[in-house]
């Protein structure tokens, strides 16, 4: 493949809702720019976008593919992007580096949550977007009443380029409201033709749309529009792709994938009305050492700047970093900073992804794309530069996990590679990450949601040949006294020779630390050497509460009297004498079991604010408060025991229809109500 300057490059995200045919307009493209001489299809797992086994058994993308076209004489880098919402940290990466957007919308179903998704995050990043209305083709397909949905959803700035010809199996192509000319469509050619006399009714109004647009870009334009002048064809074109670029504009196309009907027209208009890397603003960082904001530009002749925006781990070739070049250039055999790990990597075969594909090149200048394999220090959203002239980038930020599970090893032979294996899929997708519960001893895994979690576990199974089984995790609770008492430990031993002999008295109550011991020794009853056998004594009794085994919390252990035997006694016997004495202490002070209660702030449309508080009743939880956000969206701020919370993510999901997300932390720990510690208490005491 040839290296293209900046200027010739459009680097574009496909989004959109889950089966909408993203991976069916990639494989369209390919087609059409005579990459491949026959489309793959989703259904049969031939596409080059989907490549992986998960993906084909499935039928539905799970990673972010990179697709290089070439279309006369310059370059698309298309990223198709998962629909399902369990894979958004590969959105989160295509639109670090993508600088247009493609949101792909179905026309057998409108507008629907993953349109809505993909819109906010295309507005809230100032990405320049098309909307591509496909499977024109099917039946019951109604393009007026898809374009007053969007309008109606996302306002103005939505605007018809283009109205079909034909409906259903008839669709044959459609009329360009721009350059009013009618295109057909065989399935390998395009042809103009004129516009049916019938139509111009329709079409009129929506050019004029558009030609105010036109005439909102420029003042003189403005002026030229005023006084009635016709505006020339390269002043149209210019308007509407600066009103596109500024996001005024979201023209909206039609087609179909499955036909290849209008492929070579959006195409042709990515080009035309898209941004080039060369278009945007120039690239931002700092300074590794100082935090010193540096620029740079977009120039081959610039220092060599890069970020790494997505990892895939390739258990044949190692670890591969994809990387788009900011500024500058890079070569096969340089060497480059990683100023995130303050480590230099040596860089091997550089090449291309298309899906699976490695295409090696030479050099990957600024604004291109490119792949590099066995960067060892190196991880998805770092910066790699020149040694010379250090720069380093924001990170892309991910989400949060919200969704963890207890993943417990088959055999022993899974056990001994399970970390080593979890470790590289977090690399590949950082979305994704493990934990080790030192409480309950559990390995959890955690993410957007149990689709993400389940392909996990196949990978795990189908790449390293671990298998593994998914549980609930384990709540870590705690066991506090809300009462006082007054105790005797005594422990007497002898069996010839020297004895053991160790006596307290202590007053165990509430107190607001975690552990607090204190003495009120008089007249020497507990020798001093001895009182710090007692604390330590407690301090290793309390791990173990009296009532399910749990560690105990908020106690005041007050030791003010004792005895001793001035040779029998030792500090052992006054250790065992202070885990008596504890044992009895413990239940004579109405010892009572702690729960884990966990801050939820969940973001929500405002027509789910009545489902959502309802259902945090049912979880015993409580609303601390709402606040409005944009776009009509509400965020609800509550507190909830973190055992009716595990499941949480899946809930939302059903209830908002995918549209709710959340966040949530520890706050404290709550007693549990008596009916329900009943219960935990005895499975506790039913597992040891």
């Amino acid at each position: 493949m040839k290296n293209y300057s900046a200027d010739k490059i459009r680097n574009i995200a496909f989004l959109g809702h889950g089966g909408s045919g993203k991976t069916s307009l990639t494989e369209a493209m390919l087609n059409v720019a005579g990459v491949t001489k026959r489309k793959g299809s989703v259904e049969e797992g031939t596409t080059v976008s989907d490549y992986d086994n998960l993906e084909k058994e499935r039928e539905v993308s799970i990673n972010t593919s990179i697709i290089p076209i070439e279309w006369k004489k310059h370059k698309y880098n298309i990223f198709d992007t998962p629909g399902y919402f369990d894979f958004i940290g590969e959105v989160h990466s295509a639109l670090r580096v993508a600088r247009g957007a493609v949101i792909v919308v179905d026309a057998t179903s409108g507008v629907e949550v993953g349109t809505e998704k993909a819109w906010k995050f295309t507005r809230k990043r100032d990405v320049p977007t098309f909307i591509f209305v496909n499977k024109m083709d099917k039946e019951n397909v109604n393009f007026d009443k898809i374009i007053n949905q969007l309008r109606e959803k996302f306002g103005k700035a939505i605007a018809p380029f283009q109205t079909p010809l034909g409906e259903e199996n008839d669709f044959r192509g459609f009329v360009n409201i721009v350059d009013m000319v009618g295109r057909e469509y065989d399935g390998n050619t395009c042809k103009d033709t004129k516009v049916p006399e019938d139509m111009n009714h329709k079409i009129e109004p929506l050019r004029e749309m558009l030609i105010e647009s036109v005439a909102e870009s420029d003042d003189e334009l403005l002026e030229k529009y005023f006084e009635g002048e016709e505006f020339t064809e390269e002043e149209i074109h210019k308007g509407l792709r600066q009103g596109v670029i500024e996001g005024k504009l979201i023209p909206v196309l039609c087609g179909s994938a499955t036909n290849n009907v209008g492929i070579h027209t959006l195409l042709d208009m990515m080009w035309d009305y898209l941004p080039s890397p060369a278009d945007m603003k120039k690239p931002h960082g700092i300074k590794p050492d100082s935090e010193e904001p540096i620029e740079r530009s977009i120039d081959p002749n610039d220092p060599f700047s890069a970020v790494v925006f997505k990892t895939i781990v390739d258990p044949y070739v190692g670890k591969i970093s994809l990387f788009k070049v900011r500024s500058g250039e890079i070569k096969k055999d340089d060497e480059v900073l990683n100023p995130n790990r303050d480590t230099k990597e040596r860089i091997g075969h550089l090449f291309m992804m298309r899906g699976k594909e490695q295409i090696e090149v030479e050099r990957v200048a600024a604004g291109d794309v490119g792949a590099v394999a066995k960067l060892d220090n190196t991880f998805t959203g770092d910066t790699l530069c020149s040694i010379d002239n250090p720069i380093k980038y924001r990170p892309i930020p991910f989400p949060k996990p919200c969704l963890y599970m207890a993943v417990q090893p088959r055999k022993k032979a899974d056990e001994e590679k399970i970390g080593s294996s979890l470790h590289k899929l977090t690399e590949e997708d950082p979305t994704f990450v493990i934990e080790r519960n030192n409480e309950t001893k559990q390995l959890l895994i955690g993410g957007q949601g149990k689709t993400q979690l389940d392909a996990v576990v196949s990978k795990l199974e189908n790449v390293f040949d671990v298998h593994v089984d998914l549980s609930d995790p384990m709540v870590a609770y705690r066991e506090t006294v809300k009462g006082r008492s007054d105790v005797q430990g005594k422990h007497k031993k002898q069996s010839g020779g020297a004895g053991q002999y160790g006596d307290v008295h202590i007053r165990f109550e509430p107190s607001t630390e975690e552990f607090e011991f204190d003495e009120e020794i008089y007249g020497g009853s507990v020798p001093k050497q001895y009182i710090p056998a007692v604390e330590k004594g407690l301090k290793e009794c309390i791990n173990k509460g009296v009532l399910a085994g749990y560690p105990v919390v908020n106690l005041k252990a007050t030791l003010y009297d004792g005895s001793y035997h001035p040779v029998d006694s030792n500090e052992m016997a006054f250790k065992i004498a202070a885990s008596i004495a504890y044992k009895k202490g413990l239940e004579q002070a109405k010892p009572v079991l702690l729960e884990p209660i966990m801050k939820v702030e969940i973001t929500i449309p405002e027509d789910y604010m009545g489902d959502i508080m309802g259902d945090m009743n049912k979880r015993r939880g409580r609303i601390l408060g709402m606040e409005p956000l944009k776009d009509g969206e509400q965020l609800v701020i509550a507190e909830a025991p973190q055992s009716e919370l595990f499941k949480y993510a899946i809930d939302l999901k059903s209830m908002t229809q995918a549209r709710g997300s959340f966040i949530m932390e520890f706050v404290r720990y709550d007693q549990v109500p008596e009916h329900l510690s009943e219960t935990i208490i005895e499975k506790a005491k039913s597992e040891k």
